[in-house]
């Protein structure tokens, strides 16, 4: 029998636009399949989105929690303080006023102290991963690495170049960790975050992660059925591959951007050649490239000769040198936000200079297009290495030099191995795109939600069929 009412599935994402928009495709996709979704944001995220909610969205219910945080100035330690010490109060009082109406809460593991909330609260959590499997194995095997004398106890590498040669994956080096991001102190930070993850990640019973069979995790039905058979006493969630869930997109998710999209920049695509235009972004969350970083891509961007668009925020064009927007503006378009992935399916758009978000990564598969890779922080570099190393449809910058710039755009664009890099981008749009892919993420949700549909029947004394 199925209820009438829909029961309500309460999504908290970790409050960036890269985590955001994945947990709203989610939330696309659980409401066709007969759920309420709530998606939960801190008050500084639900800030920039509220004037953007509209009877489009009506199907997603979106509301705030307080956080403490100024809504201009805040960074990762902000954020951090504030999910671990102001926002699980409200989050707890909030999940208790839908208490009687909510079978689930789906966690993206970066917020992982709202799985603590969910536990108190007696209501089944399963975890997110917003990113490449590979990357949350990576960090699953922080025992390992620790045990292997790779990283010491405070997450720092015992040799920078170490080869971390761990089952299932490729060649990573001790680099590649991605709490290795500013000074020791902040290091060390970084990985107690990740530590914290993990600690509360491991009596998860589901793991939704937003990915596709991109990587050796070819394994996983068997790893799942090891883990189904001594679930009461298993430490690991069991996973369900259901992604890419940007193959969900609707309007809903295009209009929830933190930001205003130059819209521009399309009508000026129209009029460049095919395959000749540069296009490059770091993202949202990738200002520490610095203003002298700014300045040597901007010169190896004008020595190049092409055409680009560079999504670039208006605090850090103090980077870019004198007179620069004078030289370029007959061949480049310097823009504030894109609708990216309009722009990617443009046929004017030939290389897509990245910093290896996994976002902007499947989207520039899905759309076809080889990426010119400059990973600064988090899963990027572990990203990186399977577009260069791994599938081959792309190469990776050394430096962000001038010269790096000319080079790095030479290669991808018309260099000896462009066309190959062509040749397998495609294939692995065709791949990515396939039924065969997409009828198989269904398969796994529906998996999924069966295993939430048995574990209320079992745990429940008012049980109700949820709506497959």
């Amino acid at each position: 029998m199925v209820c009438s009412k829909k029961p309500k599935i309460v999504l908290v994402p970790y409050p960036a636009q890269g985590h955001v928009t994945p947990m709203i495709q989610l939330a696309n996709v659980l409401y066709d399949r007969g759920f309420q979704p709530i998606i939960i944001v801190p008050a500084f995220i639900y800030c920039r989105i509220v004037a953007k909610l509209d009877e489009k969205s009506s199907k997603i219910i979106f509301t705030s929690i307080p956080d403490g945080l100024d809504k201009e100035n805040y960074d990762f330690f902000s954020i951090n303080y504030s999910m671990e010490n102001v926002m699980p109060s409200h989050l707890e009082l909030k999940i208790q006023s839908l208490q009687e109406d909510v079978c689930l809460v789906v966690v993206d593991l970066l917020a992982s102290w709202a799985i603590e909330v969910a536990v108190r609260r007696g209501v089944p959590v399963a975890g997110f991963w917003p990113a490449m499997l590979a990357t949350y194995k990576l960090i699953e095997a922080i025992p390992e690495l620790i045990h292997h004398g790779y990283i010491s106890e405070f997450g720092i590498p015992r040799n920078q170049d170490n080869i971390c040669c761990l089952p299932g994956r490729p060649l990573l080096t001790t680099r590649h960790l991605p709490w290795l991001i500013g000074n020791p102190s902040s290091q060390k930070q970084r990985f107690m975050f990740w530590v914290r993850i993990l600690e509360r990640s491991r009596n998860l019973k589901w793991l939704l992660a937003n990915s596709f069979m991109e990587d050796n995790f070819d394994d996983i039905s068997q790893i799942n059925r090891k883990i189904d058979s001594v679930q009461r006493s298993s430490d690991r969630p069991r996973i369900f591959r259901v992604g890419p869930l940007t193959g969900h997109d609707t309007k809903l998710t295009k209009a929830l951007t933190f930001w205003d999209e130059d819209r521009s920049c399309l009508d000026w695509l129209a009029k460049q050649k095919k395959s000749s235009v540069i296009y490059v972004s770091f993202g949202s969350w990738v200002g520490p490239i610095g203003e002298q970083k700014v300045t040597e891509l901007a010169l190896g961007l004008e020595n190049t000769k092409s055409p680009f668009i560079w999504v670039l925020g208006s605090t850090w064009r103090d980077g870019l040198p004198d007179g620069f927007l004078d030289r370029v503006r007959n061949i480049g378009k310097i823009i504030s936000w894109a609708p990216q992935k309009e722009l990617l399916e443009h046929p004017a758009v030939g290389c897509y200079l990245t910093h290896c978000g996994w976002n902007s990564t499947v989207e520039a598969i899905q759309c076809g297009k080889k990426l010119l890779c400059y990973p600064v922080a988090g899963d990027q570099f572990v990203n990186c290495t399977y577009i260069v190393d791994v599938w081959g449809i792309g190469a990776k910058m050394n430096g962000i030099r001038k010269s790096d710039v000319e080079e790095g755009v030479m290669r991808v664009m018309k260099g000896k191995g462009s066309e190959e890099m062509e040749e397998k981008v495609m294939k692995l749009k065709a791949r990515l795109n396939s039924e065969e892919l997409c009828s198989r993420a269904v398969s796994n949700l529906t998996d999924f939600l069966d295993q939430i549909n048995n574990s209320m029947v079992d745990d429940s004394p008012n049980n109700f069929m949820l709506s497959l």
